[in-house]
């Protein structure tokens, strides 16, 4: 039977395509009571299944060396196989089938939960997370026993058709979705996540349709129902019947079409009307993410958001391997800029090498020890990731960006360690660069507020509007039941943007946007007329806003836009946007 659910719309456009439940394998399990002569094949039945995940670990790993990715997930793949031959896990379950006469299933449950309980009472985070582990090992073995198998490159192109696959999941965290840039996914949708969640930012990364916040989506979606996901409306569709199928194949051959229309303008000149220069660069968060930067004709990376190289791992990347990503980095770019964010770990960002590092915790990890203040926290975590850096940039134009800074004293103990580093790398006789320009996020309203000290100690600014908006709101950005709160165009939310624009651009300091503000086209004649001139944005997102800008007037815009930061009310201002 055909159904609809809406949503957030967080990456527009439209897929078709079959569901891929991700996880939650667990809710599809049912307790069954088996005769005492069909124990041996029950206990047979799951030895096959772990060795099937046996398998797709071992092919997940090649796929991953292939790809060039292996440091991110070889700590993961090998702990996960490692796991399997615990005989707290497979064997403890192996004797309950025995002793409960049960299925398989039920009985790789009752031990998971059993070992869940147990990590849930160690003291250390990095142990407890450890169970995070154990959920997706038997997630894995349950597919498999449901004849459901949870590699998602197992199907070919020819197999699909036209159709893409589609993940259906609670929830996906960085850490997940990371894992799906290499495979050919056609649209996300979620239970929970709002315009800024992770989720929805990989989608737009990637180009394709989304739709979060759904609440009730993945219980109520089936493997290999086909699904078509209207990123643009915030709508899924369960089993179209053949005319709303139709109607959507056909919508999305236009939606093609008129993006491959888009693809004339990549060698254009990013120029308003009157001749303003814009400065189009893209955000990528992996050294291979540089080759869609290239695709798509980009001035330059904006925005290289490190984390991620941490992510996935049991183990934290050594200065070497650092150096190795941004050095890969910056030789692609051929001389272009490349503006290096340092670690902003925190919040919806976790990393397992980092859990147990300290026991300090926040009930709020949004405004707890995050990005600067725990990279101040860790300082030798800090420096070597510092000296990779500097290191890297003797091979190009590289630019260090130091996230969520609000004090004075921030700036200045970033700066004494990056001088620290530099001493190390002339001690070890390293080349660098001694003069990296070092800038700084905006994306606390203390810090758009107080400008002084970070126009007279830095060399650049960057506006992180995602962050900036959630903390000037008093919302969490991942929060679906607050999604509806989440406002751009809030007059609190430009006034700020728009001051900390024009105070970079009085003192001749360069500004950008990096935040997601910086990739709508329906807010770049705004942003132009602030007096932005550096937008970074997804690579995917990067025509559509040139288009904008080479329709634009600035000195037109600076007009009309000065008028507009003058109401109160978002309503109002959304009337005047319409004029712009």
């Amino acid at each position: 039977m055909a159904f609809a659910l809406h949503g957030n719309a967080v990456s527009a456009g439209i897929a078709i395509g079959r569901a891929h439940l991700v996880s939650h394998a667990t809710l599809e399990v049912a307790h069954q009571q088996l005769r005492e002569k069909d124990l041996g094949s029950e206990v047979d039945r799951l030895d096959a299944a772990v060795q099937t995940v046996r398998v797709e670990l071992d092919v997940l790993r090649d796929e991953a060396s292939q790809q060039g990715s292996l440091a991110e997930v070889s700590a993961f793949i090998d702990l996960h196989a490692m796991m399997l031959g615990d005989p707290t896990l497979v064997a403890a379950a192996r004797d309950l089938i025995v002793e409960r006469r049960c299925n398989a299933e039920w009985a790789m449950v009752q031990q998971m939960e059993a070992l869940v309980a147990q990590f849930n009472e160690f003291e250390d985070a990095y142990l407890r997370e450890r169970k995070h582990d154990v959920v997706q090992v038997v997630e894995r073995i349950l597919k498999a026993l449901l004849g459901k198998p949870r590699k998602l490159g197992r199907r070919k192109p020819a197999e699909l058709g036209d159709e893409e696959l589609i993940v259906v999941a609670h929830d996906l965290s960085p850490a997940d979705t990371i894992q799906f840039k290499t495979l050919k996914i056609g649209g996300f949708v979620t239970d929970l996540g709002g315009a800024t969640s992770h989720t929805a930012i990989v989608a737009r990364s990637l180009g394709i349709p989304a739709v979060v916040g759904m609440q009730h989506a993945r219980p109520l979606v089936q493997d290999e129902d086909l699904l078509i996901v209207d990123g643009t409306r915030g709508v899924l569709i369960v089993n179209p019947d053949a005319r709303i199928l139709e109607e959507y194949r056909l919508r999305k051959s236009e939606l093609e079409l008129e993006r491959s229309k888009l693809k004339r303008l990549k060698g254009a000149r990013a120029a308003t009307l009157d001749g303003v220069d814009i400065s189009l660069q893209a955000n990528i968060e992996l050294p291979q993410d540089v080759d869609k930067v290239k695709e798509f004709g980009a001035d330059g990376i904006g925005l290289f958001r490190t984390e991620f190289l941490f992510m996935n791992r049991d183990d934290l990347p050594g200065e070497d391997e650092q150096y190795d990503a941004y050095r890969k980095v910056v030789k692609a770019m051929a001389g272009k800029p490349v503006t290096i964010r340092t670690l902003d770990i925190g919040a919806d960002k976790e990393a397992r090498a980092l859990a147990g590092r300290s026991e300090r915790t926040s009930p709020n990890p949004a405004l707890g020890l995050r990005a600067i203040r725990y990279c101040l926290a860790e300082p030798q975590i800090f420096l070597i990731q510092l000296r990779a850096i500097v290191r890297a940039a003797h091979y190009g134009k590289i630019r260090l960006l130091i996230p969520m800074l609000a004090h004075a004293h921030e700036i200045e103990q970033t700066l004494a360690l990056i001088e620290q580093a530099k001493t190390q790398l002339r001690s070890t006789r390293h080349k660098f660069d001694e003069n990296i320009e070092v800038g700084g996020m905006i994306e606390i309203p203390a810090a758009a507020i107080a400008l002084g000290p970070f126009l007279k100690r830095l060399s650049f600014l960057s506006i992180g509007t995602n962050d900036l908006i959630q903390y000037t709101l008093a919302i969490d950005r991942t929060d679906g039941d607050v999604a509806y709160l989440y406002d751009p165009l809030h007059p609190a939310v430009l006034r700020l943007i728009a001051q900390t624009i024009q105070a970079a651009n009085r003192a001749d300091m360069p500004v950008s946007v990096c935040g997601e503000m910086a990739g709508d086209p329906k807010l770049t004649r705004l942003l132009i007329g602030m007096g932005l001139r550096q937008f970074s944005m997804h690579p995917a997102q990067l025509l559509e806003v040139k288009q904008q800008v080479v329709m634009a007037d600035a000195e037109q815009l600076a007009q009309r836009v000065s008028r507009l930061l003058k109401f109160d009310e978002s309503e109002r201002i959304r009337e005047q946007m319409e004029k712009l």
